[in-house]
């Protein structure tokens, strides 16, 4: 397990900002997805309930990119963010092609045109600060002879 100094170490720079971005992107995704359901669910199920995914993945991504220190968290936060990637490339391709299926944008529609590109090119950032900051393993316990 980690020092408390060594995950404070890991939340400075663009682990912070990364961090930022990602809770901003949970709360408008939450915020987006809950008014897009209560007010209009009937007019585009597909599209909102990807939406309401979306939201749960930053949601999910947020948290593990900060308790990415324990291992546990580090591995959620792999998943999260691939989770992630594969949506938004699959959903922005499939909103390209066949349009027809959302007839109101997602958080990940056209690539997430409607949030600056921002969720195409955050995980990558996510993954690539993932490689660079790998949980330190505990150092191993010294046996005498």
């Amino acid at each position: 397990m980690s020092s408390p100094a060594h995950s404070r170490r890991r939340m400075t720079g663009i682990g912070r900002v990364l961090v930022v971005v990602y809770g901003i992107l949970a709360l408008g995704a939450t915020g987006r997805s809950l008014v897009q359901i209560i007010e209009r669910f009937d007019h585009a199920p597909l599209a909102f309930t990807l939406s309401a995914a979306s939201a749960l993945v930053y949601i999910v991504a947020t948290l593990a990119l900060i308790f990415s220190a324990r291992r546990a968290w580090y591995r959620v936060a792999w998943i999260a963010i691939l989770f992630e990637m594969v949506g938004v490339l699959s959903i922005g391709t499939l909103s390209l092609v066949r349009p027809d299926l959302f007839p109101e944008a997602t958080v990940w529609s056209f690539y997430g045109m409607g949030y600056l590109f921002i969720p195409l090119v955050l995980p990558f950032f996510g993954l690539w600060w993932l490689i660079t900051h790998r949980p330190v393993s505990a150092p191993e316990p010294v046996v005498a002879a």
